[in-house]
């Protein structure tokens, strides 16, 4: 998977990339609901525009850190199987990548990293690409997660 149009975005000290036709919005993280013995990863649920959305902190998934929330943002992005926010230090820029930037990378053959699917090599930095897809089905618990999810619309659905 090559992208040319990038979200940036901070996780600890390091820059992340995700494809911009997969972010749906780019938010402060507002009330989350948690939910008891989820996966230290999943800060709970959130609801963002009107749409219940699982709160993923990246900073756990990366280095078992939790993110400070206070100078956070949620990067909200659209995958196959649920939109989700994910929970970063910082959500920079916009980047274009020209042709060539993006190397694929060795990690990717690395059970817990397939995720990353290239390195943007840039003059004065480097930046990982996540693919949003790879990165949620992934996570442990997740299909447990996506079914508890469908439950509490399906509820909602109802009350309404």
């Amino acid at each position: 998977m090559s992208f040319e149009k990038a979200v940036v975005f901070l996780c600890g000290k390091e820059e992340y990339a995700v494809p911009v036709e997969q972010v749906v919005s780019i938010e402060k993280l507002e009330r989350v609901t948690p939910i008891p013995h989820l996966p230290n990863y999943l800060l709970g649920f959130s609801r963002i525009r009107g749409e219940l959305t699982p709160i993923i902190d990246f900073g756990r998934i990366l280095y078992n850190n939790p993110t400070n929330t206070e100078t956070s943002k949620v990067i909200v992005l659209s995958t196959d199987i649920v939109n989700y926010g994910l929970l970063v230090a910082d959500a920079r820029e916009i980047i274009d990548f020209e042709n060539g930037v993006l190397k694929q990378m060795g990690l990717v053959n690395y059970e817990k990293t397939k995720y990353f699917t290239a390195v943007a090599n840039l003059e004065d930095r480097m930046i990982s690409c996540v693919d949003p897809n790879v990165l949620v089905n992934s996570l442990e618990g997740i299909r447990e997660i996506i079914n508890y999810l469908h439950k509490m619309l399906e509820n909602e659905d109802v009350k309404a």
